[in-house]
């Protein structure tokens, strides 16, 4: 197992915004996904960052002495790196440094499961390695594994500019293709009313746990950061027989660096052709306001800050004093409390979706000739059927439809 010695630095210039502990607090938590084993946790305050070591010369020696100390093989700061600040470091502390999006990048590996997934992972390494082919350091001749070589990544390194460029268009057009697929079949489901609902939070708040609750889904869920990368969707089933498309995203991290978010446009996608986003905050964390805020700060660079919103406050089987809940409630809108694991107020929060889709459905009282059991079976299938009775004159239906159903059908002239 790698050892890798942690560097939590805070930028006294940039203001207050969040405290050492909590960001140290995160990059353990990154760490430990990543799959190393940490030996321990440097804090460091600078004014500001310097253009050649990002922080002062007396620390990154003391850096240096700490890793001899504890043979650890690895230095992981929690904030991004130049490749010469990164290239000084290597020189002067002897060892693998790695920054915070070659971290999220690993992790990113780690979980890519389908070919989009590594697609997406191996375009956003190849864009991270491309400014820093020259000189790179110890780390480019580090082969052997690791974090920050995981993956597509293990390849990439043989590659010069010229064909790492070449690569980084092949992938651009391939993830395009799949996404000009993608398109076709949101545009059917579009076409047939078909709404479409997107999990959206901060990673780790329980969102793959939630889609596996409300539609009896097999997707992956574990405590750590980023489990799901590849985009996942399913059929939803509401209260009022109405069906929707609800799809799974990757988590967002606070200060996600723009270039992933641009790699992952792919995964992304989901939420912006979305008509309902569904944000699942986890209720349990000291941090869920800050979080709230961060996620907020992704989706107005995703150009989807106008999209209908739904709070779920999620995971509230894990506080112990409920008066809590009822004051968390305030502070988010359309908020609902909710355990995802437990399936505490699940309905609750399936009503409030339908509240959204109400207007698409209409109620319909029609008289079928006998043989047309296909209408019968379809208003089953596309809404809700309220009453069925077989008279000697033909069939007499009450239901609830989608108004596009309904428009197509009297279109069709198959409704009276």
């Amino acid at each position: 197992m790698e050892k890798a010695l942690l560097v939590t630095v805070k930028v006294e210039s940039e203001g207050r915004g969040r405290g050492l502990e909590e960001m140290a607090s995160e990059l353990e938590e990154l760490v430990s996904t990543s799959g190393a084993r940490i030996m321990d946790n440097i804090y460091c305050n600078c004014e500001r960052p310097t253009p050649n070591l990002f922080i002062g010369k007396g620390k990154t020696e003391e850096i240096a002495w700490m890793c001899e100390e504890q043979q650890a093989d690895t230095v992981i700061f929690n904030r991004d790196l130049s490749g010469t600040q990164q290239r000084n470091l290597e020189e002067i502390i002897g060892k693998k440094i790695v920054d915070r999006t070659q971290l999220i990048l690993d992790i990113f590996a780690k979980h890519a499961r389908s070919p989009e997934g590594k697609m997406q992972v191996e375009l956003a390494q190849l864009q991270y390695l491309l400014p820093r082919l020259i000189g790179k350091g110890l780390i480019l001749s580090r082969l052997g594994g690791g974090i920050g070589t995981r993956g597509p990544g293990e390849q990439k390194l043989e590659f010069d500019r010229r064909k790492i460029r070449s690569r980084i268009d092949k992938l651009k057009k391939d993830l395009k293709d799949l996404a000009s697929h993608r398109q076709t079949m949101r545009s059917k489901r579009k076409k047939e009313g078909i709404p479409s609902v997107a999990l959206v939070g901060y990673t780790n708040a329980g969102k793959s746990t939630l889609l596996n609750a409300l539609t009896n889904a097999s997707q992956a869920v574990a405590d750590s950061l980023f489990t799901t990368l590849d985009p996942l969707s399913k059929a939803l089933n509401l209260p009022n027989g109405e069906h929707a498309v609800i799809s799974d995203t990757v988590g967002f991290l606070h200060g996600l660096p723009h270039h992933l978010i641009e790699a992952f446009k792919a995964t992304l996608e989901e939420v912006s052709q979305a008509d309902l986003l569904i944000h699942v905050l986890d209720a349990s964390s000291p941090a869920m306001h800050d979080y709230y805020q961060d996620t907020l700060g992704v989706l107005e660079e995703l150009k989807v800050g106008d999209r209908p919103v739904i709070t779920a406050l999620n995971k509230i089987d894990l506080i112990e004093d409920r008066s809590w809940v009822s004051r968390f409630l305030h502070d988010f809108p359309r908020a609902v409390a909710i355990s995802a694991k437990t399936k505490e107020n699940l309905q609750a929060l399936l009503e409030e979706i339908q509240e959204t889709f109400v207007s698409r459905m209409v109620s319909i009282e029609t008289m079928l000739a006998h043989g047309r059991m296909d209408l019968v079976d379809l208003f089953y299938r596309e809404g809700r059927v309220e009453e069925v009775k077989y008279l000697q004159k033909g069939i007499k239906v009450k239901a609830n439809i989608p108004k596009v159903l309904y428009q197509k059908l009297l279109h069709n002239k198959e409704l009276q």
